[in-house]
């Protein structure tokens, strides 16, 4: 039997299925209505520990011998591996050791330990991390649980596909996010092992296309470290066991940016009424942005994580509303003399733009001693809105420039 095959992934389905929630896959009419694409959702976020991360790793844990149980398991990650496997470890009396990197925000290093592991801190990032929980492996003989290349965790991520033809019947697409291609290694043999035709579409971040270089190479190949919201796939080598299977069964690979990225959790969040992480709102940002050609197909978009920091959602969000034209910010030179700021006022007012935020200055800029400068922070309804907003101050024969 192959390591990974549709057989394995069955098998991974009946053993955890009573502990896995059975994630909805609902249509959106508002995306399918904006992409032309009959479009669903699969909500992988809503998951006991907030991502499809804890299917591998409960069948990974399944599948130990009562010896491997009794010695413990250790596992590196940063995030959603490491609360599934905390938490489906802590659920079975299986001890858990978890190495986050030391800048491991402290809100996943708490959630982690709250699912019963011990976190052990080491290492400036992930690479650092793996090595100090291998070289715990073999120094307290513990099973080592790989985020994504294993064939029992790749089984245990597939069970999505399985789910996908069930929940729809005539899919003829699915979009995934790839980090190191676990995740649509384990659904794209589900679905072409049953149905050759339907197309699969991974999608990376356009600064870590890890498994993008490995196709073109014809072997993994470790890329420079670069900082991305969407930190679940920032993924630097593609795995040796998902690469062979990804260049099987996976039809195209495409890339996205930070802002479209950005633009996708704030879609998810205003229009279908869920919360994303940048890795689980990334392959949204590559069926909005056209970067694939589906030809009216019905697919499936995966929505699989959201463990997201507060203060990181805050500024993708800010991000996300000044790319779609709903936050502006503007610099203003008025004569410095009593009325001109009321007149600004009030052509902003006229206008219906809400003032968030004035930064007043006379000091700085460049300005001359009869002139003051403003900065001004407004909410806008779009691109059409804020050309509408930098006419009225022409006409008015204000000076200004955007600022980015």
């Amino acid at each position: 039997m192959e390591p990974v095959s549709l057989v394995g992934i069955q098998s991974a389905r009946a053993r955890i299925e009573n502990s896995i929630h059975v994630s909805p896959c609902q249509f959106s009419h508002h995306l399918s209505e904006l992409t032309g694409l009959p479009l669903h959702l699969k909500l992988e976020n809503l998951q006991r520990t907030g991502s499809f991360k804890e299917r591998g790793a409960l069948n990974k844990l399944l599948t130990l011998s009562e010896t491997e149980r009794k010695r413990g398991v250790i596992a590196a990650s940063a995030g959603n591996h490491a609360q599934g496997v905390a938490f489906h470890a802590a659920a079975r009396g299986i001890r858990a050791q978890i190495v986050m990197p030391l800048a491991t925000p402290q809100i996943k290093v708490a959630a982690t330990r709250a699912y019963g592991a011990e976190v052990i801190l080491h290492g400036a990032s992930y690479d650092e991390a793996c090595d100090e929980a291998l070289r715990r492996r073999v120094e307290e003989g513990r099973t080592f649980i790989h985020p994504f290349d294993d064939p029992e965790v790749i089984c245990g991520q597939g069970t999505i596909g399985l789910e996908l033809l069930e929940q729809v019947p005539d899919i003829e697409a699915v979009v995934v996010p790839i980090g190191g291609g676990g995740l649509i290694s384990g659904i794209a043999c589900a679905l072409k092992e049953t149905n050759p035709r339907i197309r699969v579409v991974g999608v990376e971040p356009e600064r870590l296309p890890s498994m993008l270089r490995a196709r073109e190479a014809g072997a993994p190949v470790t890329i420079a470290a670069e900082a991305t919201i969407a930190d679940g796939i920032a993924v630097r080598r593609a795995g040796d066991i998902t690469l062979p299977l990804v260049s099987r069964y996976v039809d195209e690979i495409v890339t996205v940016d930070d802002e479209e990225i950005a633009s996708a959790i704030l879609m998810l969040l205003e229009q279908e009424k869920t919360l994303a992480e940048g890795a689980g709102a990334a392959a949204l940002a590559a069926v909005v942005q056209s970067k694939t050609n589906l030809r009216h197909r019905r697919t499936v978009v995966l929505v699989c994580g959201g463990n997201i920091d507060v203060s990181l959602l805050a500024k993708i969000i800010e991000r996300g509303l000044v790319k779609d034209g709903r936050l502006l910010r503007v610099r203003v030179y008025l004569q410095d003399r009593p009325g001109a700021l009321l007149h600004l006022t009030q052509i902003l007012a006229r206008e219906r733009a809400n003032i968030v935020e004035t930064i007043h200055n006379r000091a700085y800029y460049g300005v001359s001693l009869g002139e003051t400068v403003i900065d001004v922070t407004l909410e806008t309804r779009g691109a059409t809105h804020i050309t509408a907003i930098s006419h009225a101050l022409r006409e008015a024969a204000f000076r200004f420039e955007r600022i980015q």
